[in-house]
């Protein structure tokens, strides 16, 4: 394969033909801002369902893997886990469960716990004496009202402690099959560089983003535009010269377009560090992926 220049990275990536061309003129044209696009503020409404839809088919060739980086056994092991992973991150989530699920494997359990010792437990994810106050009202609640059971309805989850429409469904998309988006900071950020909607609040980038796709492709969606967003679509500095969907991106420029110093920002298993999960799916394995390493581990 060519090694450098341009116009090899024009001849021989198809992908990014239009990108490439377009470079040249966003570096002219310094003073305007790259994510602003002529094309995309004409956009119909049909154009934006197809060209929508046109992204979440290239996401999922590029992430055929895509899955919920959260390591869990059961709809109780991802609801707590989904709780713990706010603000911060998957893998140090992953890196903690293990010792809090082996302890107190059932909602009667750790509902039961000693507060102090699941604190313990939780300080590596951060926010712990809160998280504690969470994931043990949860699993009173799990016990009190829904006989020990994860209830498997939006309006029955979001009444649990600690739990809202976002993690909601990605307990029901993942634990029970039943379609969701969910709405994280990843998904906002890119949805918007789309032009999916200019919405800023949850519950209108949700209601904007469902309008577009079928139910079915919801909890899927979720995953490719989450994987991208982690992978390539940073939000500081998004690697927009090794982005597969470049020529759909209205945004495209808003980061760093050379092709070689864009792949030294892309991370996990594109930039040969490993996933999130210490325990990832089949498919992600065979595909090149690496499982995390454990708490403590170097």
């Amino acid at each position: 394969m060519p090694t450098g220049g341009k116009k090899a990275a024009k001849v021989t990536k198809e992908p990014v033909k239009k990108p490439v061309k377009k470079t040249a003129a966003v570096k002219k044209a310094a003073s305007k801002p790259p994510q602003v696009s002529k094309p995309t503020k004409e956009e119909s409404r049909t154009a934006l369902v197809r060209r929508a839809r046109r992204i979440n088919r290239e996401l999922a060739e590029v992430y055929p893997y895509a899955h919920p980086e959260l390591d869990f056994e059961n709809p109780f092991q991802l609801l707590v886990a989904t709780v713990l992973s706010a603000q911060t991150t998957d893998l140090r989530v992953n890196q903690t469960t293990p010792a809090l699920f082996a302890k107190y494997p059932t909602p009667e359990d750790l509902a039961a716990a000693n507060p102090e010792e699941v604190e313990e437990i939780l300080r590596p994810t951060g926010f712990f004496r809160a998280k504690t106050k969470s994931v043990m009202g949860l699993s009173k609640a799990l016990v009190a009202d829904f006989g020990g059971e994860v209830p498997g309805r939006l309006e029955d989850l979001v009444k649990l402690p600690g739990v809202g429409r976002k993690t909601a469904f990605v307990v029901l998309g993942n634990a029970f099959g039943r379609p969701g988006l969910t709405v994280d900071t990843h998904f906002q950020r890119l949805v918007r560089r789309w032009r999916w909607t200019d919405a800023t609040e949850p519950d209108k980038i949700e209601a904007d983003v469902a309008a577009l796709f079928p139910k079915s492709d919801w909890t899927m969606l979720s995953h490719h535009v989450i994987f991208h967003g982690r992978r390539i679509c940073h939000a500081r500095k998004p690697a927009c010269g090794a982005c597969p969907i470049a020529p759909l991106c209205p945004a495209y420029g808003e980061g760093e377009t050379d092709p070689e110093k864009a792949k030294k920002l892309l991370k996990y298993e594109k930039g040969g560090f490993p996933g999130q999960r210490l325990k990832p799916p089949q498919a992600y394995l065979d595909a090149g992926g690496k499982p995390a390493p454990p708490l403590g581990a170097g």
